[in-house]
């Protein structure tokens, strides 16, 4: 498991960059962390890791933001289960050749492909940032 902690957003986005080198179609990523915790920072280095110049929003209301077809961020803060994502077509996007990273994705565990990775942040202070993954 690979571990680092950043010091403020740029950082984090920084981070997400590299992050996105080693991202293929279809990989499906969980986004673990509270609210606050730098998730939708890290999704904006991904996205410019992948090319994508678009400026990266969080989809809490849009429960999914689709970017050039490269980048499906997710968030699935007010879903029910998997079920509902289901019958929303968000499933749909897991197999679109793009990547996905997904906010709160216990939320929706039941329709989550078998092999995902996973992605934590965790707030330590300030601006400081705990980031680990697989």
């Amino acid at each position: 498991m690979a571990v680092f902690v950043t010091k403020n957003a740029g950082e984090t986005v920084d981070l997400g960059r590299k992050y996105a080198l080693g991202l293929k179609p279809n990989d499906v990523v969980l986004l673990r962390g509270e609210m606050g915790a730098g998730k939708t920072a890290f999704v904006k280095g991904v996205a410019l890791g992948l090319g994508i110049d678009e400026e990266v929003l969080s989809p809490t209301y849009a429960y999914m933001n689709d970017y050039s077809g490269k980048l499906y961020h997710f968030d699935c803060y007010r879903l029910d289960g998997g079920e509902q994502a289901e019958a929303l077509g968000l499933t749909d996007y897991f197999y679109a050749g793009g990547v996905c990273f997904i906010e709160w994705p216990q939320n929706i565990a039941s329709a989550l492909p078998d092999e995902c990775k996973t992605v934590t942040i965790e707030k330590l202070g300030g601006d400081e940032r705990r980031i680990s993954y697989e």
